[in-house]
């Protein structure tokens, strides 16, 4: 048993990686607790800090023949993707220009923020359900699918929903939601999801064995 624990998915890198994914499903879980300045706000900083903790991700090959379950459904995609959609509201599209698209096209590229952050939430969830099952086979494979995927999809959605949200949260329009939507609640009782973590972290680090 101690020999399974020093497999490379319970190194420092991946365990703080799985941390700051867990936050990350979390956050856009619970979408309708925060008003859209809030949730700009949160956004803008844990997307570049779930980008950072990808990029040290060790690169593995597959064990297992077959491929792994998919836990989010259709119905799952559906509902995160509405809640963003109904929470950005007039901000959610943007320009996008590192598309394939975009080099053949005679005409600006739209994009959604909503969508691509539901995108990379499908990949993170699915990675985070079979690495929750604790067999060593399926977290490695689970591993060596997204970091596949970071590489090759949701990395650069990640960075380009970042430039548009830049642009949303230091712009000149404001962000006040209109006639209908939630109301604003205290920064101060939604801005802690950086502390969450944190305690998350912890908790997870007492019960796995030393750190590679």
């Amino acid at each position: 048993m101690e020999e399974a624990f020093e497999h490379i998915v319970y190194s420092k890198n991946v365990i703080e990686f799985v941390t700051v994914a867990k936050e990350y499903c979390a956050f856009l879980e619970s979408t309708d607790e925060y008003n859209r300045q809030q949730f700009v706000t949160v956004a803008t900083r844990i997307i570049p800090l779930l980008y950072l903790k990808a990029t040290v991700l060790p690169k593995v090959e597959s064990e297992l023949e077959e491929s792994i379950e998919k836990t989010v459904d259709e119905m799952t995609y559906t509902n995160v993707l509405d809640a963003l959609t109904t929470k950005l509201g007039r901000f959610n599209d943007y320009l996008e220009v590192f598309t394939p698209e975009m080099q053949r096209s005679d005409t600006p590229v739209i994009s959604f923020i909503a969508e691509d952050l539901t995108d990379i939430y499908q990949d993170i969830k699915d990675f985070i359900s079979a690495y929750r099952l604790g067999v060593t086979e399926i977290m490695n494979d689970a591993l060596a699918e997204v970091v596949e995927n970071f590489q090759l999809y949701w990395g650069q959605k990640m960075v380009n929903t970042l430039r548009a949200l830049h642009a949303i949260q230091y712009g000149d329009e404001a962000l006040d939601e209109e006639e209908g939507e939630d109301t604003f609640q205290s920064n101060q009782q939604k801005d802690n999801w950086y502390n969450r973590m944190q305690q998350d972290w912890q908790d997870d680090s007492d019960e796995l064995p030393p750190l590679l």
